[in-house]
């Protein structure tokens, strides 16, 4: 019988009206770092001892957000997934928690599986009536300024999001380089990142309506627009409201930086004392 795989964990509580990581513990290669800030909000910074992702590492991460806490998660840099050996593969897997009140924004550097990669992911998010979520998943065709571009073996992910036991998204992802043709418009085109924003809560509550409002201003003038074209875009993003309490943005770009304004245009209104009360990311976008 197989020994169950460990969990790396952190938690998030208020402490004296202020968001506070009050449980941490990391195994490798997960590094959780907690930068300082005299904000309500918990910033949490995902790292890696190795630089990134080897084949067969297998990391797991438990995250809670209790009840009216202001948590933002992010990543120190791109997750590198390494070369696979002998069919192995490379895997993350993110289990939240947010209980009534509490808001999420998770904004993590690009995943780029590198050629020969195997790579898989999973992210399970259960929702208390009144939490609040934004999580970004970006993903990069490889190490595109070497000259790698869908040179990995296989990439895989799927996202689901629940709200008082009740499953409201479920999002699957399967690519396969070698079976299907990366750079086919019906694919990725000329596009070498990809970057889906979900916004999952409550419709009528207006720190949602402030986000989704975000999001839609993103939203591309396609169908007002007679003589839209897709030819020399360097970014395309579509966005929907899928369902009451659960807008999605979709986005390719031709390169990483062609994507970044769309955390410059979300960390706008994340920065608002209704959300995080500052822009965590400042130095970095």
């Amino acid at each position: 019988m197989s020994t169950p795989a460990e969990w790396s964990e952190l938690a998030v509580a208020q402490v004296q009206g202020r968001a506070r990581l009050v449980a941490s513990k990391s195994l490798q290669p997960l590094k959780i770092l907690n930068p300082g800030a005299a904000h309500a909000a918990c910033h949490v910074v995902l790292s890696s001892y190795g630089g990134g992702l080897v084949a067969g590492d297998d990391l797991r991460l438990r995250i809670h957000g209790g009840a009216g806490t202001r948590l933002c998660l992010s990543t120190q840099a791109n997750t590198k997934v390494f070369k696979s050996i002998d069919g192995q593969w490379a895997a993350q897997h993110f289990a939240g928690t947010l209980e009534a009140g509490a808001l999420a924004a998770v904004l993590p550097d690009p995943v780029v599986p590198q050629a020969g990669s195997r790579y898989r992911q999973t992210q399970r998010w259960d929702l208390a009536p009144g939490a609040l979520l934004l999580l970004a998943d970006w993903w990069a065709a490889g190490r595109t300024d070497l000259g790698e571009r869908f040179a990995f073996h296989e990439f895989t992910s799927e996202t689901r999001i629940r709200v008082a036991g009740r499953p409201l998204v479920l999002d699957r992802f399967v690519f396969n380089p070698a079976e299907h043709i990366a750079t086919a418009p019906a694919n990725f085109d000329r596009y070498e990142t990809m970057l889906t924003v979900y916004l999952v809560g409550a419709p009528e509550e207006p720190r949602f309506a402030a986000l989704a409002g975000a999001l839609h201003a993103l939203k591309m003038p396609v169908q007002d627009d007679p003589h839209f074209r897709l030819a020399g875009r360097a970014c395309v993003v579509a966005v929907a409201q899928a369902r009451p309490g659960v807008v999605v943005l979709r986005a390719g770009a031709l390169h990483r930086q062609d994507a970044d304004f769309i955390y410059h245009h979300l960390l706008q209104t994340l920065a608002g004392e209704d959300f995080l009360g500052y822009n965590p990311l400042a130095r970095k976008y």
